[in-house]
């Protein structure tokens, strides 16, 4: 677990973010217990799995959330009265237990993670990404800094400088191995990227923001929750995220449904 001295070097100013820290960690607790002691899966009205790990972090988050911040609207994947709301101009996007797929398979490998993302004017403008099983906490304000934490160590992120050493002769994208489709063939195959890395959940937006990877489309479903907090994050280390056409991705859209996009680290768009 990350030591809470170790939160103390975060020098991203934004006192939001700071202050949310120890709930996303407290979640990340929580859904780790629940993996470890075993659980049930159940379906929800839209057929998606949800187990009482989901239900735990979501409520550790927004507990903590409505303490303080109880002026800022809440929308959480787990909390369905809140996708009535409608788009303001600054609100939380929550995902409690992003990748539960992952998280109910025995070889998840970690692929799972507790997301809050705030949105500004449509904007993902500030993010905490928390892989509990991998121990990364990922903390970004966008166009500011980004920061991972692990082992106890604090690394200011930068997509052209990578957290690891890594060929830079060569373009690695990211898929989702739940979610890869003809459209994501198509795309790779149209940039001749062959080296193609399977990952789950907003993992795969820390791994950008490492510059572990160049580039991620996405032309399956998803919805806002699922990435606010890692587009943030991304965008505080240099890289950046459009639609399918190129134009900025944006925030507040009808049933918080995403259209495609493609997140960018150190990948050229043209």
């Amino acid at each position: 677990m990350i030591a809470s001295e170790q939160l103390a070097t975060l020098s991203i100013d934004d006192v939001v973010l700071n202050r949310l820290i120890p709930a996303v960690m407290a979640a990340g607790e929580a859904i780790m217990k629940v993996k470890q002691a075993g659980f049930d899966v159940e379906q929800k009205s839209d057929h998606s799995p949800v187990t009482q790990a989901d239900k735990a972090a979501n409520a550790i988050l927004l507990d903590a959330l409505s303490q303080f911040y109880p002026e800022i609207d809440v929308i959480s994947e787990e909390a369905e009265d809140s996708h009535r709301l409608a788009s303001s101009q600054r609100y939380f996007l929550v995902d409690p237990l992003d990748g539960t797929k992952e998280f109910i398979r025995p070889d998840s490998k970690g692929n799972f993670t507790v997301n809050i993302g705030l949105v500004l004017d449509g904007q993902a403008t500030g993010g905490i990404v928390y892989a509990p099983m991998r121990d990364m906490l990922f903390v970004g304000v966008a166009n500011e800094a980004s920061y991972l934490v692990h082992n106890q160590q604090c690394h200011l992120l930068d997509v052209d400088k990578p957290v690891a050493s890594r060929p830079h002769n060569r373009t690695v994208a990211l898929a989702s191995r739940s979610h890869m489709d003809e459209r994501t063939r198509s795309f790779l195959e149209q940039y001749q990227i062959k080296d193609v890395v399977s990952v789950g959940s907003s993992v795969k937006f820390g791994y950008l923001a490492m510059g572990e990877a160049d580039i991620y489309p996405r032309f399956a479903p998803t919805c806002e929750w699922d990435t606010a907090a890692g587009e943030a994050v991304l965008r505080g280390a240099g890289g950046y995220v459009t639609d399918a056409t190129g134009n900025p991705h944006r925030y507040g859209k009808p049933s918080w449904l995403n259209n495609p996009f493609i997140a960018y680290g150190r990948f050229p768009s043209s």
